[in-house]
């Protein structure tokens, strides 16, 4: 390329370039990068005359170069494909007509903060520092799937779009970052694809605003964290997946909003994560799946719970807040798969690890009793009884209550109206309330019964009280062989 052949516009930059000078045409600072389309020769630069600097690299003597330009239209399609660029690339407040090629380049930085581009075609790219996409607006496609950045991605209040949001408007698949993915307030209009990335610091999408209504708004399986995962006050439509992420630090739900009401809100099926936090937050819109994941901490709350949910497998050591029994079985009962005992084992050593074992005991009779409907006609008739006596033996003070109810009407009944003795030389004085207690208690004996015959009413009476001290034994002998044997 011989330098007669540049524009006003672009001999500036040619002769800026190999002193590292910046080069910008704004005017004002302030003005908006997507009226770019109309700005004129004054501020236009070809695409090929930054490839030819960025690839021939001109040198002054004592000056290293970089490309820092600012306010221009970049005309025709920056090939950078396979490229080396051992110089700093920043073109920012630029207006891109066609979409950059950086696939399998090799940058040292890049920034692109606050440009307009049709798309980023930027596979397996390899940036030795930091990659900027601070505010830019995509109006079609960003392929960054594969690439390899030693610093940080930023691209806070960036903007991802496409006319066919069939296709992932930002694709991060694969990708490797050293340090952080800082995204707060971004934008996105499709599908968000974070598949198998790996990114060593944190990652924030605090803010965010992705749509993409019945469909995938982010899907991030086998995503690696080694930081936080921070989704803070974020508006999501459609389903976020995690299925089999590992997250070191924590996933952070709070005050976000997250709606995909015809399936699941959101996928975090085969998970590891140290602490999920669902916390003040409208209530999820649509099934929230824990399947099969193992978390340290899970921080819900009961309110934010949607209708249905995906419990089965789910293992937590810790649970918080700290609630009533009544306030986290609801959750429980709302598990799509139905009655899922491991549900119920989960919560109860949540509440036995802190000490409440009066709630681990409310938790373990709701598991009987949900069981129970999951029973056959007679099986679930016996349930009743345990249930009604002793409360599937954890509630023992109910087989006193019943033992004291049917002891004193058995008592009162007999006292009133004593029955007559077999043998009257060798019965023994009559007391109806020994006399009770040897109907009810099938196994102790007072020798009332076997010396008094009742008749009547009082033989029916004697009937009931037989049949119903056996029942009770029974099921106190139930419950408390399932008391003991539970760990």
């Amino acid at each position: 390329m011989e330098i007669t052949d540049l524009t006003p516009a672009e001999l500036r930059v040619w002769r800026a370039f190999p002193r590292g000078e910046a080069v910008d045409f704004r005017d004002p600072a302030h003005e908006d990068a997507a009226g770019g389309a109309d700005w004129g020769p004054e501020r236009t630069v070809r695409a090929s005359v930054l490839r030819y600097l960025l690839v021939n690299c001109p040198r002054e003597d004592g000056e290293i170069p970089s490309l820092a330009l600012a306010g221009a239209r970049v005309t025709g399609m920056l090939d950078l494909q396979y490229a080396t660029v051992d110089q700093p690339v920043r073109l920012r407040h630029c207006h891109f007509d066609e979409p950059p090629r950086l696939y399998g380049g090799r940058l040292r930085e890049l920034n692109l903060s606050e440009s307009v581009l049709p798309g980023l075609v930027a596979h397996a790219v390899t940036v030795d520092g930091v990659l900027r996409l601070t505010r830019c607006r995509f109006l079609g496609r960003v392929r960054l799937g594969g690439a390899q950045i030693s610093g940080s991605l930023y691209m806070e209040s960036a903007t991802f779009g496409d006319p066919d949001i069939s296709q992932p408007v930002l694709q991060l698949n694969q990708a490797v970052i050293g340090a952080d993915l800082w995204a707060p307030g971004l934008r996105a209009e499709g599908p968000v694809r974070l598949n198998g990335a790996k990114i060593t610091g944190s990652v924030s999408l605090s803010e965010a605003r992705l749509s993409n209504p019945g469909q995938c708004a982010v899907d991030a399986e086998t995503l690696a964290v080694e930081g936080d995962l921070l989704f803070r006050k974020a508006d999501v439509q459609g389903w976020v997946g995690l299925r089999g992420s590992r997250i070191t630090g924590r996933l952070d739900l709070s005050y976000t909003r997250l709606s995909n009401p015809s399936g699941t809100a959101l996928r975090a099926s085969s998970a590891t994560i140290s602490e999920l936090w669902l916390r003040k937050s409208p209530p999820l819109e649509g099934t929230l799946n824990l399947r099969r994941s193992q978390l340290e901490v899970l921080f819900v709350d009961p309110a934010v719970t949607p209708p249905q949910v995906l419990l089965n497998g789910l293992v937590y050591t810790t649970l918080t807040p700290h609630e009533p029994a009544a306030r986290r079985l609801p959750m429980l009962e709302r598990d799509r798969d139905g009655y899922v005992p491991h549900a119920y084992e989960q919560l109860t050593a949540a509440y036995r690890r802190i000490g409440d074992d009066d709630a681990a005991r409310v938790v373990q009779l709701a598991k009987q009793r949900r069981h129970r409907r999951t029973l056959p006609w007679y099986a679930r008739l016996w349930g009743l009884v345990q249930d009604a006596t002793v409360g599937y033996g954890f509630r023992p003070l109910r087989a006193a209550g019943w033992l004291l109810s049917l002891l004193t009407v058995g008592s009162t009944a007999y006292a009133l109206d004593h029955p007559r003795a077999l043998k009257a030389s060798e019965a023994p004085d009559f007391h109806p309330v020994f006399y009770t207690l040897d109907l009810l208690l099938p196994v102790i004996s007072f020798g009332q019964e076997a010396a008094f015959a009742p008749d009547g009413w009082r033989q029916v009476l004697s009937y009931v009280l037989v049949i119903t001290g056996w029942i009770l034994a029974t099921a106190v002998l139930a419950g408390v062989t399932r008391t003991v044997s539970r760990p």
